[in-house]
């Protein structure tokens, strides 16, 4: 197929404009891997791309889109051959390098991860960033030593696509979950995924104290800002917070208070670049502990010609779970 539809961010005098167009794969770029993307997902940093909101295109023209699975048409990568079902997330694709609102795309064969065994195309990226995220975030904290026994775990940005998937993944793994929401209307939504209680955001998201009660052991704040200060000011002694999002904000107004009094630990997650024995890692866990009852609940389905829609009410924190784009 020598054109083919795709999405496409140009240049404009004022910002940008995002056009639904027919593309060449002449203009594709570098890669040794071409492959037929059959899925991609919205994610924040998507909707970011689409709106011109952040400067997140660092390229003109820009195909958006940072996840997509699909089946390898052709490949010069010696791990992959014509045929084989893959995924990718990350590496700058929908920002610097030409991206999934396409039905072709063309990367480095390095970026890709084999689908598991068991996952659908679908399901992948019913998962995407947000949900590989969530899982980098619970490795983190396992490999930090927290265990269910601990305590609560606190999830940020419940509602959202990280934060759904995590409320998911830690009551799968026995953790007693507390999800901070916004929208207090998506109550039986959470709990539906495994949250044992609901936490009004209001109560996280204006400045607090430098330490405040011990209320959580562990958290995944996909939220950042003065919630996430919160965060650290109520985490028990010893505990830790995985810090993965920025949706209030990149600023931290904290103190060294819940360090070196209590010993709480920061650690950050970055899913763009991640190692790929790490990025394998994390995708075999989630084709195995991932409740797939969960994953339905919380994902919709729009097709490729409609994803732009989304781009604003994903900012705005409107789209509840997870959404698949279903490329033709």
């Amino acid at each position: 197929m020598d054109r083919f539809k795709a999405w496409v961010v140009e240049k404009t005098e004022t910002g940008q404009a995002l056009t639904f167009r027919d593309f060449d794969a002449a203009d594709l770029m570098d890669g040794d891997v071409t492959v037929r993307v059959t899925h991609s997902t919205v994610n924040y940093k998507d909707g970011l791309a689409m709106t011109g909101r952040s400067p997140v295109v660092r390229r003109f023209p820009m195909i958006p889109g940072i996840d997509f699975s699909g089946i390898v048409e052709t490949s010069s990568h010696p791990d992959y051959t014509s045929g084989d079902a893959v995924i990718l997330t990350g590496w700058g694709v929908g920002e610097s390098h030409l991206g999934a609102y396409a039905e072709r795309a063309r990367v480095k064969g390095d970026w890709l991860v084999p689908l598991p065994g068991g996952l659908g195309a679908n399901e992948a990226m019913a998962i995407g960033t947000a949900g590989y995220t969530a899982m980098l975030s619970l490795m983190v904290l396992e490999h930090h030593g927290a265990r269910p026994g601990d305590g609560p775990a606190l999830v940020t940005g419940a509602s959202g696509g990280v934060g759904s998937v995590a409320v998911a993944l830690l009551a799968r793994a026995g953790w007693h979950v507390i999800a901070s929401t916004g929208r207090t209307d998506e109550a039986d939504y959470l709990r539906g995924l495994g949250a044992a209680e609901i936490l009004d955001r209001t109560e996280l998201s204006a400045p607090g104290k430098p330490l405040a009660k011990e209320r959580w052991a562990v958290a995944i704040d996909a939220v950042g800002s003065v919630t996430l200060a919160n965060v650290l000011a109520g985490t028990k002694s010893d505990g830790a917070v995985a810090a993965c999002g920025l949706a209030q904000g990149m600023d931290l107004p904290t103190s060294v208070a819940p360090f070196i009094l209590r010993g709480v630990s920061l650690l950050g997650i970055n899913s763009v670049t991640t190692p790929l024995p790490k990025r394998r890692e994390a995708w075999t866990r989630l084709a195995r502990d991932l409740d797939r009852a969960a994953l339905a609940a919380m994902t919709t389905t729009v097709p490729l010609a409609e994803v732009d829609r989304l781009a604003e009410r994903i900012l705005a924190g409107a789209v509840r779970g997870r959404t698949v784009v279903t490329v033709p």
